[in-house]
């Protein structure tokens, strides 16, 4: 009997050789003699890489050297370890790569929370989106990286526990926003570069490779709800910084303090350039389309043909007061002699959510370094075939096909049942009668 005395002959954690007989999804069987069989577990064959078949690994024959993890003499059951014979790289990774130390890595895979770069063969580190640009606020790292080119990135932390590295991208710069505080002192004048256009006004591009908003109330047009009624990407616009936020990283210049001081012309010549765009009655059809109508979400009866015609008529009636519109806009742009000043309330609340806090970026590292192998086990399982559930699909025809000749028979009982044309006429001539 070979398993009389196994554990006096294979001791855990003692190297042993053996031959690879036999290859299962989940794992390699190793003969170490005869009648004797180990399993190495799929999860026991690397450190580092993410293993999806045994058969990456090893092959039937092959003689491979292997660590006794654990031994089951009752269920003759001996657990076996591949990755064991190799130390942990991750025991000593803080040592070769201590936080601050400067890493050049390929970058492997971008998320929509950062890019995973290479530090090692097998060890991938997480540049999380908020550590990608200091004066920038991205929304792809795709706008800062590209996927198989190499980046210098600064290791930030090494969590072993979790075999997780945190890696930044914009910390192999200083930080420029020391610099900036001295270059944009509230109620210096500059110029920008429409960049986005938003609901509650317009992202600019300044000197510095850095980004401001302007509030809507701020861009000296009076009567627009929204910036794209008069700009649009690419313009250039004369500006007043109006608040510097070191610590929140923000910027908020005004259109209307540039010109506060400036002649009554220079204004003109801004609001003339700059003038509110033409109604068409596409737009206004756009419009009608996307905004819900109130009688839809109150009653779900449909509508009558002829009330389906209406919106075709409706949409001939706004179109003739185009010119009206823009003509009232002219009269309220010579109308307005003297630009207001700015509201701090409104412009708190105009300005509120358009910059990250420093707890909504923690927030967002978290949650993204416990999506990441979440992300990574959904590519495995997107590569797997898909398995087509015909059990299902007869269960569902077979109930179809009862469900419709339940309903056939009774529609013929209530059509017999429908009384004909000459019913009425009996009734009269025996009422007559």
């Amino acid at each position: 009997y070979p398993w009389e005395h196994v554990e006096e002959k294979y001791p855990v954690g003692e190297k042993v050789r053996g031959k690879v007989v036999s290859i299962t999804d989940y794992g390699a069987f190793v003969e170490l003699e005869q009648g004797i069989e180990g399993l190495v577990h799929i999860s026991e064959m690397s450190w580092t890489q993410h293993i999806r078949h045994p058969s990456k690994v090893v092959a039937i024959g092959d003689v491979v050297e292997a660590v006794i993890l654990k031994i089951n003499k009752a269920e003759e059951k001996i657990s076996l370890g591949l990755k064991q014979v190799e130390p942990d790289p991750w025991e000593t990774l803080d040592e070769r790569y201590p936080v601050g130390a400067r890493v050049m890595g390929k970058v492997r895979n971008l998320t929509n929370f950062g890019a995973f770069v290479e530090v090692e063969e097998g060890i991938d580190g997480l540049v999380h989106i908020s550590d990608m640009s200091w004066t920038r606020r991205i929304h792809h790292p795709s706008e800062v990286m590209k996927k198989g080119e190499m980046a210098e990135v600064v290791v930030l932390n090494i969590d072993r526990k979790k075999r997780r590295i945190s890696l930044g991208y914009k910390q192999t710069i200083e930080n420029p926003w020391e610099d900036l505080a001295a270059r944009y002192v509230e109620g210096t004048e500059t110029t920008g570069r429409v960049v986005r256009l938003l609901d509650r006004g317009a992202i600019v591009e300044l000197d510095g490779d850095v980004e401001g908003f302007v509030p809507t109330s701020q861009l000296a047009q009076p009567g627009i709800r929204k910036p794209e009624e008069v700009l649009s990407v690419g313009d250039e616009l004369p500006l007043k910084v109006i608040e510097f936020d070191g610590q929140q990283r923000r910027i908020v210049l005004s259109v209307q303090e540039y010109f506060r001081d400036k002649e009554r012309k220079e204004l003109e010549t801004y609001r003339a350039r700059y003038a509110p765009k033409p109604i068409t009655v596409q737009k206004v059809a756009e419009t009608l389309v996307a905004a819900p109508s109130e009688e839809t979400e109150k009653t779900s009866e449909p509508s009558a043909p002829e009330e389906t015609a209406k919106p075709s008529e409706g949409s001939e009636e706004v179109a003739e007061p185009e010119t009206a519109t823009t003509e009232e806009g002219v009269a309220s742009l010579e109308a307005a002699k003297e630009i207001p000043a700015p509201s701090d309330t409104a412009l708190k609340e105009e300005v509120a959510g358009e910059a990250p806090t420093a707890s909504e970026t923690t927030e967002e590292k978290s949650e993204a370094s416990e999506t990441a192998p979440k992300e990574e086990a959904a590519e495995e399982a997107a590569e797997a075939p898909e398995v087509l559930d015909t059990a299902g699909i007869e269960e569902k025809t077979a109930d179809s096909s009862e469900s419709e000749s339940e309903t056939a028979p009774e529609a013929e009982t209530e059509t017999e049942e429908l009384p004909t044309k000459e019913a009425p006429e009996e009734s009269k001539t025996e009422t007559e009668e």
